[in-house]
């Protein structure tokens, strides 16, 4: 007897119609369904009532933009989003991040790398089940909180917080080498790879989100080491 499995579903926002057929066409091959919308509001209404797995947002939307529309979402939902920006256009892609967008793509972009940015971003999004009670797998454990990379889960107090996988894989990483200082061009590295060397605010941007989820603990913070970069600092 064979089983349908249900197939993810992508909500491609893009106003060139052309490249949103494009899109559609390399996602349908690799078994998703897709949706295209044209601007803004109609990304937020299809977000409602496609309740896609992930969402594809071009930056440049007629009415609402697409910052706009990853605000919104956001308030909502972590959905994962990939922002699309054409090569040439003004991107604060520390903005974007900001927002609350997972990974960006710079158009015009080959379809092989493309397919790869969604399946990875789907692949570390669906990794993050509700914590167990007994962490199991990759974890480190500290005084009130546990970060475990097995299940992308962060237990802070007692209780569950919500975060994007790169800010989970930051987290961990500085708490794997308490008091070991790392630079922002280490992190970059380690964290995101090759193509966001030289953009080290995007360490920053996640630094200062992970505070404002994981406050100082009389044991251990995330600290500040001027000049250099970032370490989990565990106190005696």
């Amino acid at each position: 007897m064979s089983i349908m499995v249900a197939r993810q579903k992508i909500l491609i926002v893009d106003d060139d119609e052309n490249i949103s057929e494009l899109i559609s066409l390399y996602l349908t091959k690799e078994f998703y369904d897709t949706k295209i919308v044209y601007d803004g509001e109609e990304a937020l209404r299809q977000f409602r009532l496609f309740s896609p797995n992930l969402i594809l947002l071009d930056l440049m939307l007629p009415g609402i933009d697409g910052y706009q529309v990853c605000r919104e979402i956001r308030q909502q939902s972590n959905v994962p989003i990939i922002m699309l920006s054409a090569k040439g256009e003004v991107f604060d892609k520390v903005l974007g991040l900001e927002l609350g967008a997972d990974d960006y793509i710079i158009k015009p972009f080959d379809s092989k790398e493309l397919v790869a940015r969604v399946k990875a971003v789907l692949r570390r999004y669906q990794q993050a089940p509700a914590a167990q009670p007994k962490p199991a797998g990759k974890y480190v454990e500290y005084p009130d909180l546990i970060i475990n990379l097995t299940n992308y889960s962060v237990i802070y107090k007692g209780r569950t917080v919500e975060m994007p996988p790169k800010e989970l894989e930051l987290l961990y990483f500085l708490a794997s080498s308490p008091n070991q200082v790392f630079t922002r061009e280490q992190l970059l590295d380690h964290i995101w790879g090759y193509e966001y060397i030289g953009d080290t605010r995007t360490v920053d941007v996640h630094i200062k989100r992970l505070r404002e989820k994981i406050k100082d603990h009389a044991s251990w913070s995330i600290a500040t080491v001027w000049g250099i970069g970032y370490k989990f600092e565990v106190k005696p």
